[in-house]
């Protein structure tokens, strides 16, 4: 069989698990200038949420203050991290993504940690803008979830120092 043709000019596929037959292989995203806006908007909002810090110290302040660290630790000191859950189709082929290069990323399943996990979520969307999983971090900077690791992988494919920058800054 054939392979399917190249996406119009400015569109980013995710391929979607193979163990769901039943769905598309790949779903259209948003043109680049959209995402690119996005982007824009979410730095901006990371940059407003950052500079307006709770003016009291509650127990749940100090609590999301420590989780906070807990995030930007792991991140700093592992050159891939996935937030992820278990069960959820993106997670399981980004998961398999890095196992194919073989690089073996730091993988947090949300799900697997009780209460801590909606929490570590929502710790997780105040620091990137992103509210969903995979929550993917190379080399301690957020790419974004399924689409921006395989936006990657895209250029990784015509140029294989991509991942050796992107991995080991």
């Amino acid at each position: 069989m054939a392979p399917p043709p190249p996406p119009p000019p400015g569109m980013t596929l995710c391929r979607l698990p193979t163990a769901s037959p039943a769905l598309p292989l790949s779903l259209p995203c948003f043109p680049s200038r959209h995402r690119l806006s996005l982007a824009a908007r979410r730095a901006g909002s990371v940059a407003a949420r950052a500079s307006s810090s709770p003016s009291s110290s509650s127990p749940d302040s100090s609590f999301g203050s420590r989780m906070e660290e807990s995030v930007k630790k792991t991140v700093a000191d592992n050159p891939v991290v996935i937030y992820s859950k278990s069960w959820c189709s993106y997670c399981m082929e980004v998961k398999a993504l890095f196992k194919r290069i073989g690089v073996p990323p730091h993988v947090i399943e949300l799900d697997h940690l009780g209460a801590q996990g909606p929490q570590l979520q929502k710790v997780l969307e105040r620091l990137t803008g992103q509210s969903t999983v995979p929550n993917v971090f190379i080399g301690g900077k957020h790419i974004g979830g399924c689409t921006g690791s395989w936006h990657l992988a895209e250029h990784a494919a015509k140029d294989h120092r991509c991942w050796r920058y992107a991995l080991f800054p």
